[in-house]
């Protein structure tokens, strides 16, 4: 049976889960704020407690790679690595934007409509990508400042539905399009990334652990100090 610690840290959710052979065995997990450097680690090792399991036991880490929080995602690949490097276990990435469109239309069961995740970047700005209903990417990831003109020419052909949480501040431009559909609630979970990983480990599919970056998408900018005021 392939044991699998399944993290993820893209957005202000921290979550773990722990999955054999493709079935959820453990999870813990939180959302409301970026907790990750106090949290993850106390996550693993309550999901590790969960099933009586031990680390030596794990045959792989998977990791949300992104895009997302810059923190996050760092606080997060790195846990991963040190995994990885302490229990010599191979590191598997999955797309964070696309896993999450797969869970979508899968439980949606939604056939003839496209999917877009969206994850909140700053103001108008987004994370996104649009797939398919069979996970096809239509439009690759990238930083989006959404108007009312934005994916005008595929929402004049096909419903899309938006989500994630940078859906919310979209909604108002994108809402006079009768194609465009809001699903509110979505968020990422470890749970979601288990099928995704069960076949990268079969498949042998797996990243270099001292060379894997996470999907950033843009580099962090530190904001400027405000001078003091005399």
């Amino acid at each position: 049976m392939a044991l699998i610690l399944n993290l993820e840290t893209a957005t202000t959710v921290c979550s773990v889960a722990l999955a054999g052979d493709g079935q959820l065995l453990a999870l813990k997990e939180q959302d409301g704020d970026y907790s990750h450097a106090e949290n993850l680690t106390l996550f693993i090792e309550d999901a590790m407690k969960q099933t009586g399991a031990k680390f030596a036991d794990i045959d792989a880490v998977s990791i949300s790679k992104g895009p997302g929080s810059y923190t996050g995602l760092r606080i997060g690949v790195s846990t991963a690595k040190g995994l990885c490097y302490s229990l010599n276990k191979p590191l598997i990435a999955i797309d964070t934007l696309q896993y999450l469109s797969r869970v979508v239309s899968q439980k949606k069961q939604i056939k003839s409509a496209l999917f877009c995740p969206m994850f909140d970047a700053r103001r108008m700005e987004v994370y996104c990508a649009i797939y398919d209903s069979s996970n096809k990417i239509i439009k690759p990831t990238a930083a989006e400042i959404i108007d009312e003109n934005s994916f005008a020419h595929l929402l004049s052909k096909n419903v899309i539905y938006f989500f994630g949480n940078g859906a919310g501040k979209c909604k108002k431009v994108l809402a006079g399009n009768k194609n465009a559909v809001f699903i509110d609630e979505i968020v990422p979970s470890a749970a979601d990334m288990i099928t995704l990983s069960e076949e990268a480990f079969k498949n042998k599919i797996v990243e270099d652990v001292a060379y894997f970056e996470p999907f950033y998408l843009k580099d962090f900018i530190v904001g400027k100090k405000k001078k003091a005021i005399d």
